[in-house]
């Protein structure tokens, strides 16, 4: 499962995606850590590299101009790129320009702390909306826009980054696609040759950038990035994924970190990453699918779907069967209904138009839920984007560790977690599915913890968050020395600091704006309920 997720498939995680000079070059580019320049013969190849891109990035700077017009980004927001290196261990061999973007401080110069650059997830989201933040006066991002400018970026093959692509854009948005659930062998055989057609087309299309789509790149990349920019150490904003690109980064580079927020975290763990981490969202999805359920049923007099949790998780397997049998409009089956619901327990600001639209098929109005639900072939721009963040998703999952060969774990795993956790379980299985056969080589993960020099890392967290379960954030504070946790208690959407909650939003700013967190850790009320 992946954040921005598009019509069909989603993870690490989430749904959601969004997404300057002045110091002096001289203190952009710092020597690599130590953490990050042994290997077991004492050297390390991609460090080397990395610092020989960095200060290379530094003497560059960024050419900022005009957003092309077809980026959508208006002025005062710029955009330029950063070239990077492909492959680290070869810094001078081919290299790859990544697209960034950035709106200055709204505040007076001497209020200026540097450039806040931000990750919304994925692995597959684009950060370049980012600045946008700004331009729309999000109030509750404007304290912290008075004294740092908003830098957005698409990640290497995000994008307009030497963007990557597994399969015809229209082919992958075509519905209606076979029913998740598998209801004999012969099923799960077909989804199987699915998953592995789907590898075999990643390495047809995009096979040179597949064994370097890897989550310490992309950390390299930020670096470089922090260089260009002119910027000694980085201030980085990072949610569900990009928490744990935040992580991986925090690991390799800990003396170049300033201030940093991580947001709805991904477990760090090298046994979780990335196999074990997607069976936990399927144990976790259930249960905020229940809190969705438990919301419509206290709602019972708007939506009129059933006044018990109970009755609306009937509802759910009828409207289910009857799309199995006969996909509504043609187009909207299991798959289409399960990629267009789970928005709901991804994020509390789903709930209430994603019930409306339920509540109207349930009153007869099918149309609602194709025009929702279904895919959009005329929009041939967003489906290309969709794609491509499935491949991204894929490939960055696929490359950082070794995933199960035998599809008899995955068999006994999913069989097994669908008994009680039915709602993602098999649609997340057949998402991954294709690591199974990657044809490109798989990593080892990166032991992520804190190295000398790493300031106090901000971790926030909802209690009940599906894509990122809690565990996740206990995991990274306790690697993260200095750490704090600020949890979210009662509340499940994932993504928190964009949310209202004063009790969070006022902690996330005093930390960037001063660098100064609790003396421990701290349990908020959650924010608002949705209001149907």
């Amino acid at each position: 499962m992946r954040d921005s997720r598009p019509k069909r498939r989603a993870a690490a995680l989430g749904s959601a995606g969004v997404l300057v000079t002045a110091a002096l070059i001289a203190g952009a580019v710092a020597a690599p850590t130590a953490s990050a320049t042994a290997d077991h013969h004492g050297k390390d190849r991609e460090a080397r590299g990395v610092a020989i891109a960095a200060a290379r990035a530094a003497k560059t700077g960024v050419d900022w101009q005009d957003c092309p017009e077809d980026w959508n980004l208006a002025r005062p927001i710029q955009c330029g790129r950063v070239s990077v290196p492909m492959d680290y261990a070869k810094p001078y061999g081919k290299q790859i320009e990544l697209a960034v973007d950035r709106i200055g401080n709204t505040g007076a110069k001497s209020e200026r702390q540097g450039a806040l650059l931000y990750n919304p997830g994925g692995p597959g989201g684009s950060g370049l909306r980012f600045p946008a933040r700004v331009t729309a006066k999000n109030p509750v991002w404007a304290d912290a826009a008075r004294a740092y400018d908003f830098v957005g970026f698409d990640p290497r093959g995000v994008g307009r980054s030497a963007p990557l692509s597994c399969v015809d854009p229209q082919e992958f948005v075509k519905a209606p696609k076979a029913d998740p659930v598998p209801r004999s062998e012969a099923d799960k055989l077909v989804q199987r040759g699915l998953a592995r057609e789907y590898a075999e087309g990643c390495h047809e299309r995009s096979g040179e950038m597949l064994p370097h789509m890897t989550t310490p790149n992309t950390a390299r990349d930020l670096d470089v990035i922090r260089a260009a920019l002119g910027e000694k150490k980085l201030n980085f904003l990072g949610v569900s994924y990009g928490t744990y690109l935040g992580a991986v980064y925090a690991t390799l580079f800990p003396g170049h970190v300033r201030r940093m927020v991580v947001d709805s975290v991904v477990n760090p763990s090298r046994e979780k990453i990335w196999y074990r981490a997607n069976l936990d969202q399927d144990v976790a999805f259930e249960g905020r699918w229940k809190d969705w359920q438990d919301w419509v049923a206290r709602n019972d007099a708007t939506y009129h779907l059933g006044d018990t949790r109970a009755e609306v998780q009937e509802r759910w397997l009828e409207l289910r069967a009857t799309a199995e049998k006969n996909p509504l409009g043609g187009v909207v089956g299991p798959a289409e209904l399960i990629s267009f619901f789970q928005s709901a327990p991804y994020y509390d600001s789903a709930w209430a138009p994603t019930a409306a639209v339920f509540s109207r098929y349930a009153a007869g109005d099918t149309q609602a839920l194709v025009d929702a639900a279904a895919p959009d072939l005329s929009d041939t721009a967003g489906n290309a984007a969709a794609e491509n963040g499935n491949a991204v998703y894929t490939a960055v999952e696929c490359a950082d560790a070794k995933w199960p060969t035998d599809w008899r774990t995955w068999d006994r795993d999913s069989t097994r977690l669908h008994r009680d956790h039915p709602f993602m379980t098999w649609a997340n299985a057949w998402m991954n599915l294709p690591c199974a056969t990657w044809p490109a080589k798989q990593h080892t993960p990166v032991d992520v913890k804190s190295g000398k020099g790493l300031p106090p890392v901000l971790i926030v967290q909802s209690e009940r968050d599906a894509a990122t379960p809690y565990a996740g954030a206990v995991e990274l504070h306790q690697r993260l020395r200095g750490s704090r946790l600020i949890t979210e208690r009662n509340a499940g959407s994932h993504g928190v600091t964009g949310l209202v909650n004063p009790c969070v939003n006022d902690r996330v700013d005093t930390y960037l704006l001063t660098g100064e967190v609790d003396r421990s850790d701290v349990t908020c009320a959650p924010h608002a309920t949705p209001k149907p």
